[in-house]
């Protein structure tokens, strides 16, 4: 079996390409700048040299077939025809409570995934449209999501309900989430398999540290508690994230600085954090550098971001009566040893000492003491594409071909036939969906009703367009 990753952003789309026979990777790569003539492409197939392009890139459908082109590439592609892509995994950000696991995308998830967009705006409307493109593009093709926050789905109402009216929970839906749960959920895994003891007898301390970054609690394989909460601001001092912080700064500083709900925002999740502490940057390399150096607001940065980390592990410690393995990972966790060893003075009374030599080898357990510490590199493409097999084999062949024949489109169009509907829209922007419809049953030779037309319009992000037309007012 051979799956496809895909992430699909705001302005990017990641892919990596991987033989499940044998877990090896293919190819990878990412398209950057979306939306823009001078978009970054960037293509690394398994044996060759990486390639880097600047296309022209309207949109994310555009985007990702852009990757299946590079894919069958006569030369440094990896696939003779689009057949060998047996599955799609696609990171999907929030699934709200109504999704607890990773599933296989057909027409009432994507309809829940839709609903989320309330929770993640930023986010699952174009993890949205990648799933939409690859329905365009590879119909008949079985897709699965794999969801953030499903892993934290185990974490029980104690942990998980704010201190707020019950009324909100229930009316809104506001509760702790959580995030990162993709890679959390294969850390702990992976960090049992190299202790060679079963993950359910295990008490994890998992630290996701990168420019986002969040720790959770793991008893038994479950995820029982986690810093991030309704949104990925809450919890940890981030790169550009604040954080946890008294709640009535927010309506403090709004009306001190003359703020509004969008200004207050940016500030707490684009200007804060190590950005926002050393006033410089919210690379901790850089940042180390710098406190190298001499710069006591680098090395204030430093203690502040691993004074909240410490913090974490010592409440969640204690929530699980005990700890058997602390596990660092992501960019920061998996590459500062600075970090690691700041986050660990202290504790050694609790059993976790830092073997600093292991430490600086940048081993797997750099402990000497009764609690592991560890160092995994988080592998979230790999864990994505592993859901996916897992669900279309546990589906098996009848399932899986009726279920992606729910989630297919009613018609596949070819990009030439795609390419004449947005000329036509350039055209006349102000033509509603029914005109539209027609003219382009007339251009590509087949008929195409309003919906379809409507639904490939919203697809391409050609929203003013995909309205309906206004009803002339009746005359007396």
């Amino acid at each position: 079996m051979k799956v496809l990753v895909l992430n699909s952003g705001s302005s990017s789309v990641k892919f990596q390409f991987i033989r499940m026979d044998d877990e090896g990777l293919l190819a990878k790569g990412i398209v950057e700048k979306i939306g823009s003539s001078d978009a970054i492409v960037t293509y690394q197939p398994e044996g060759h040299n990486k390639i880097r392009e600047i296309r022209e890139v309207l949109n994310h459908a555009v985007a990702i077939e852009m990757v299946l082109n590079l894919l069958l590439h006569p030369q440094h592609g990896v696939i003779r025809h689009k057949s060998e892509i047996d599955g799609i995994g696609h990171r999907i950000v929030h699934g709200g409570e109504d999704f607890s696991d990773s599933v296989l995308i057909t027409d009432k998830v994507k309809a829940t995934i839709r609903k989320c967009i309330q929770f993640a705006p930023l986010h699952n409307p174009h993890n949205l449209k990648g799933i939409e493109a690859c329905e365009s593009l590879l119909p008949g093709v079985p897709q699965v999501g794999v969801f953030d926050t499903a892993f934290h789905q185990t974490i029980p109402p104690k942990a998980y309900i704010y201190g707020l009216p019950y009324a909100l929970y229930r009316k809104l839906s506001i509760r702790r989430y959580g995030f990162h749960g993709t890679s959390h959920n294969y850390v702990a895994h992976r960090a049992a398999e190299i202790l060679g003891r079963p993950i359910g007898k295990l008490r994890l301390i998992t630290c996701h540290l990168g420019n986002g970054a969040s720790i959770t609690a793991v008893a038994g394989g479950k995820s029982v508690d986690t810093t991030m909460g309704f949104t990925p601001l809450e919890g940890l001092v981030m790169g550009t994230r604040c954080g946890s912080i008294d709640p009535a700064l927010v309506p403090y500083i709004m009306e001190r600085e003359k703020l509004g709900t969008k200004e207050i925002d940016s500030i707490m999740n684009k200007n804060s954090g190590m950005l926002g502490l050393t006033e410089t940057s919210h690379d901790m390399r850089e940042i180390e550098q710098e406190a190298a150096h001499g710069s006591e607001r680098h090395r204030l940065a430093l203690e502040i971001y691993c004074h909240t980390v410490k913090k974490y592990i010592g409440a969640y410690m204690a929530e699980m009566g005990g700890v058997d393995a602390i596990v660092f990972t992501g960019g920061i966790g998996e590459n500062s040893r600075l970090v690691r060893k700041m986050i660990s003075e202290g504790l050694e009374d609790f059993g976790i000492v830092l073997d600093a030599g292991k430490n600086e080898a940048n081993e797997r357990v750099i402990s000497s003491g009764r609690v592991k510490i560890m160092v995994v590199p988080t592998n979230e493409e790999l864990a994505i594409a592993r859901d996916t097999q897992r669900i279309l084999i546990s589906l098996g062949p009848a399932d899986t071909l009726s279920a992606a024949a729910e989630a297919e489109r009613p018609a596949a169009f070819k990009p030439d036939d795609v390419a004449k509907l947005v000329l036509l829209w350039a055209r006349n922007r102000k033509a509603d969906a029914s005109f539209l419809a027609s003219k382009w049953s007339e251009e590509i030779g087949r008929p195409v009703d309003t919906e379809t037309a409507r639904r490939e319009l919203e697809r391409l992000s050609l929203v003013t367009a995909a309205r309906p037309a206004k009803k002339a007012p009746k005359t007396k």
